[in-house]
């Protein structure tokens, strides 16, 4: 049976962690190379599991930053480096799926998460 009981953060329960503290956590590339942080996560309303998680990346001090939607599965979390690798680089991550702001993306307009699917050949 896991160990359930809490770690010195009240967010965090064996396997489990709060979202609140996800977002802000750093994305390394394949490269070992910090590319962002995890700006949000998306949530499948009908199932309760992460689908994506949004990418920071670009600006400076969060001011001009990009996102770039990631699907979830394609990251994992490296214990060592405290982050999750995205297993890109980040020159491929600059030809990916992106938008500048909230309103300039569309997440139920039909194709938008099979883009991000196709892009990265990531299919759960």
């Amino acid at each position: 049976m896991p160990n359930l009981a809490p770690t010195d953060d009240d967010r965090e329960f064996g396997n489990l962690i709060g979202s609140d503290k996800v977002e802000g956590t750093a994305v390394y590339g394949v490269d070992s190379k910090k590319i962002g942080s995890i700006k949000r996560v998306m949530l499948d309303k009908r199932t309760g599991k992460v689908s994506y998680a949004v990418l920071s990346f670009g600006g400076f001090l969060g001011i001009g930053d990009d996102y770039y939607p990631l699907p979830w599965h394609s990251l994992k979390y490296d214990t060592n480096l405290g982050g999750y690798i995205a297993g890109i680089t980040e020159d491929r991550l600059k030809g990916a799926p992106k938008y500048s702001n909230e309103s300039s993306w569309n997440w139920s307009a039909p194709g938008t998460t099979k883009s991000i699917d196709d892009y990265y050949m990531a299919y759960p």
